[in-house]
């Protein structure tokens, strides 16, 4: 088991200009990580179909003694006439090229997204076939490279652990998995303590991702936002937020899961001491768990 950053964490820095994500590599080094996750967001997602970038961002890792673990992209395959899902099939496709030319082994890919009035157990059940197929065709695209896909339980949508265990059985390929987000669970208003061990046994990748909660109520302000059923969520450094984070370790550790923890802040302190405390967090839960 190895215990690293995702790039996400800093993306508040590399907007900026404070960090590129060279920098962002060595920074997460420094801070004793033995991985790294590549989120390219906004202006990076641009840059990653240049083949120059991606081999800059292998040889940062690699100068910098770091794994490159996963590589987490965008994704909607519902609610789309034919020609626009295989629009979208073919470009998570082009984004399996890219993982390759990274040399990561580990891609997740969202996959569903409908406004927050369409998240429904009937819509769901309707989007699931088309899901499904194009998670599958991509997963087997995937498997050329030896690259296992993954869904997250993200975007309100495909959040609860029952929703990703059904697109999981639905395609049904042993190279597509699940990114298991243990704080994401509370967007959708789902225990994390008891959807974590549902699925945790179908990970490839986990994310460490911790929130404040405040049950329905009239909105707290500033960097709160609402859930599926109108609680709210404020990021928070993993360790120090609403969830039990010695539980949910031990729940991964006695799986048996023994692949990357990827540190994910999007707390309101400035991401260089969110990140580095959750991640100090994390390893001391961890190896005392």
């Amino acid at each position: 088991m190895k215990i690293g950053i995702s790039s996400y964490s800093l993306n508040s820095c590399i907007e900026s200009g404070e960090m590129d994500i060279g920098s962002a590599i060595r920074w997460i080094a420094e801070q004793g990580a033995e991985h790294v996750e590549i989120v390219p967001l906004s202006a990076m997602k641009e840059r990653m179909k240049n083949g120059k970038y991606v081999a800059d961002i292998r040889r940062a890792a690699e100068d910098a003694g770091l794994e490159l673990s996963n590589y987490a992209v965008g994704g909607n395959f519902a609610g789309k006439d034919d020609a626009a899902l295989a629009g979208e099939i073919a470009r998570i496709k082009e984004q399996v090229d890219i993982a390759h030319a990274l040399g990561v082994k580990r891609m997740r890919h969202d996959t569903a997204r409908r406004p927050m009035a369409q998240c429904s157990a009937d819509w769901f059940e309707r989007d699931l076939p088309a899901v499904a197929d194009a998670c599958r065709e991509i997963a087997d695209y995937a498997a050329g490279y030896g690259i296992t896909t993954s869904l997250e339980n993200h975007g309100y949508y495909v959040q609860t652990a029952d929703r990703v265990l059904r697109i999981l059985h639905a395609v049904n390929r042993p190279n597509f998995k699940t990114t298991v987000d243990v704080g994401n669970f509370l967007c959708a208003d789902e225990d994390p303590h008891v959807a974590v061990a549902k699925v945790i046994g179908h990970a490839s990748m986990v994310h460490i991702k911790d929130f404040y909660y405040r049950q329905r109520c009239k909105n707290p302000g500033e960097g709160w936002f609402e859930t599926l059923n109108g609680n709210y969520l404020r990021g928070a450094i993993a360790g120090c937020g609403y969830l039990d984070m010695p539980h949910l370790l031990s729940t991964i550790k006695s799986s048996g899961y023994n692949g990357y923890l990827s540190i994910e802040f999007e707390g309101m302190e400035p991401a260089v001491v969110g990140a580095r405390i959750a991640f100090q967090n994390v390893r001391r839960i961890w190896y005392e768990s």
